[in-house]
Formats: structure tokens, sequence, C-alpha cells
């Protein structure tokens, strides 16, 4: 039988040095300090540091993000099926705690230990229709975006309604906060429009990923020229990319896993830099692209349901140090910032895992753009671990360029 060749496993843009395969890309992002990464995101939702401890205060002098939380006219007093309230409901949690936003069973998730603490809440008609159908008197919350399990959020958004009058923001959030101390806390409640939904409304959001140098990384940057963005250590046991490319069809599509005897060490680049990654994500920003080759656990084409297009606003990346108490200095990490006005299912993960796979590469800046073209989502990187991503906030007006965590220069 003819061997057929894959297109989508065959990289044709030029790149300095062969890519990572798969197994090597997740070894390379898993072999990293990220307890530290989740101390210092446990600190920021217990209201012991701020982001700006990380990014500094420069950064949140446009406006203060952790203040401007939107909320629209309350409801006015009517009868009958309008007379509900609706809140708006901005939490923080530790995504090592949970697993994840989204109820499942068995498992301890943000959402079921938010609507169960909202379950006293519940007028009376809903609490018998519970009642008859032998469930657990709970009520129940709308969300602005699920996370996955381990994926911090500073201020996510969810909402919910009730017909009883008494219900007052303040015993609202004392319910919560009561429900898992130092894991989850509430940033605000408000009461706000019945047309408000914390989904639906949005405009944009907005999510960090720190990303932990290990100690004996030692990457040269230049912020100034950028002329120095393939700084790597040559060795003559690095191959051309074209030379493993032509190679691939589909009797060797497994062997994109590198052999376990081979010495990675001479054979793959193991430094990047934080500018050619800042630069390769640059280029995605003020596009309506479809990120479908991003996606994961969503059908790359669609008929029916929302589209995979996603208009960035901001993709920014900048090197900074984590404060931490190992380390006197502080831990070297590399923060990556992206809003945008929708995000599909661990995009964001898989647009990290990606760029530093592309800037080891020392792929051109373009790099993102052309793997939109891919047929196959093997093209991209697996998705980098959960415990560097925090949703940091959610937008429900026009996006402000200047409003960013990592400024444009």
């Amino acid at each position: 039988m003819e061997n057929k060749v894959l297109i989508q496993y065959n990289h044709t843009d030029p790149c300095s040095f062969a890519r990572w395969t798969t197994k090597e890309c997740f070894q390379f992002m898993s072999a990293r300090p990220w307890q530290q990464v989740m101390d210092f995101y446990s600190d920021v939702v217990k209201d012991r540091k701020p982001l700006s401890a990380l990014l500094g205060k420069a950064c949140l002098s446009k406006s203060n993000i952790y203040n401007r939380l939107e909320s629209l006219p309350p409801s006015q007093d009517k009868g009958g099926r309008w007379a509900r309230l609706t809140f708006k409901i901005v939490v923080s949690y530790h995504g090592g705690s949970f697993d994840g936003w989204q109820r499942q069973p068995g498992l301890n998730t943000v959402q079921s230990v938010v609507e169960k603490s909202l379950g006293k809440f519940v007028d009376e008609r809903k609490a018998q229709m519970l009642k008859d159908k032998g469930l657990p008197l709970e009520g129940a919350a709308l969300v602005a975006g699920r996370t996955d399990k381990g994926v911090t959020a500073v201020h996510q958004v969810c909402s919910f309604y009730t017909w009883r009058k008494d219900a007052k923001s303040q015993d609202i959030t004392d319910a919560i906060n009561s429900a898992a101390p130092g894991k989850l806390r509430v940033i605000s409640v408000t009461e706000v429009s019945r047309a408000f939904h914390p989904n639906f409304t949005a405009k944009w959001r907005r999510y960090l990923y720190i990303f932990p140098f290990n100690d004996e990384e030692d990457m040269e940057q230049n912020n100034q020229s950028g002329e120095n963005v393939q700084n790597f250590e040559s060795k003559e046991t690095y191959h051309e990319h074209k030379n493993g490319c032509d190679q691939c069809n589909e009797a060797n599509v497994g062997n994109l896993v590198i052999n376990d005897n081979e010495d990675l060490e001479t054979l793959k680049p193991r430094e990047f830099t934080v500018s050619r990654v800042n630069q390769l994500l640059q280029k995605l920003e003020g596009k309506l692209l479809s990120y479908k080759m991003f996606a994961r656990d969503t059908k790359p084409s669609r008929n029916e349901g929302p589209p995979t297009e996603c208009f960035l606003y901001h993709a920014r990346a900048k090197e900074s140090k984590l404060p931490c108490s190992e380390h006197e200095k502080g831990r070297r990490v590399m923060c990556i910032e992206l809003v945008a006005n929708r995000f599909l299912r661990r995009m964001v993960r898989v647009l990290v895992a990606t760029s530093v796979r592309e800037a080891a590469a020392g792929a051109d800046e373009d790099a993102l753009l052309k793997l939109m073209d891919a047929t196959c989502r093997r093209a991209t990187a697996p998705p980098a671990p959960p415990d560097g991503l925090c949703l940091v906030d959610v937008g429900y007006e026009e996006f402000d360029p200047q409003d960013c965590l990592i400024l444009k220069e």
C-alpha cells in the first residue's frame, strides 16, 4: 500500500531547530516548580498578595481592575414572575483546591460548593419542587466561563436569581465565604437587572499564565532590539527541521514521540526567550481567527453551536519575578496575558505551550498564524499544565487597550 503523506504533521515553515515532539513538550512543561506558582495564586485568593506584586503597580495605573466590577441597574419593583431578584456574584478561588468549576458527580467543584451555599436563599416554590424530585436544596448559578481542574480564578463572575424578597447581598456573601475558607472567597455581590447573564453579556475575558523557570535554566534575552531572540546553545547534533519532516507518513506517525534511548539535550533546543514568545503572540492581536487547532475536547468543525472564531484584543508576554519564600530575589517567571472576546476549551494552555515550542525552535514570527491552517490538532503542542493559568477578570464594557496587566511598549 502506498504511503500517504500527512501534511498536518509536516511543518514546512522555516525554523532553526527541530520542533519538540508531543512527549518532549509535555516533559519540558511539566518539569517545573509549579507548586510555587500555586502558592502565589493561593495568597492572591486569600487576599494576602495582589497580582501587582508580580507585575508591578504600573500595570494598574490606568484603572483598577479589582474595583471595576460592573453591574446593571437593579430590577424595578414588579409583581408576578417579574418580581425575582438577580444577583451578580464575583468569586475568587484556588484552582488546586477544586476539581474545576462545573459540577460533576463525586467531585469537589466550585459550582457545587457555591450552589449548596445558595440553597438557603431559594424561594419556597422551587424548594418544594426540589423536595418532590428528591433533589437537595441548592440554588442554580450561571457562570461567565467554566475553568478546568487546577485553574485559578481571581474574579470569576456568576449569577443567581430568586423570588425571595428578603435575600440580601451580605447574607449571600457570608454563606459562600463560610463554605470553603481559604479556598473560595467572595469579592462582591450586587443586585442587577434580570437581563444580566454572566456569559452572554460579557464582552471579553482576561487570562494570565505564569510559566516558572528552573534554577539551572540560564536564558539570555535582549528586550531592546530583539536581535538575539535565538540565542541557544548550538550543538553539532542539532538537526535541521526539514530533515525530519520529509519522512512524515502514515507509517511513522506513531514515531512523533521520541525514543527513550535518544538524548534530548543533544537533539533539541532546551531554551527559549521571552521576547520571541512575545513576538509570536503579538501577531494574533486585532485579528478574528479560527482557533480550532488550538482547542481541545471541542469538535474542530461545527455545523451547529457557536463558531470557533475568536478575537484577541491583547496578547503579550513579559519576564518577571515571582515572590516566593524559597528565593530571596524571587523566582524568574514568564507572564502571558491574553484578552479575547471568548476562548475555546483549553485554548489558552495550548497557545502557551505552542508559542514556547515555536520560540525554542526559532520559528518565524508568524508561526502561530500559519498553524491556523493546519488540518490536525497534533500540529499544535499539548496543553500546558493548568497550574499556571488564572482567570483574572471578565469585562462587560468595551475593552480598553490601556487597561492591561502587561502594557504595550
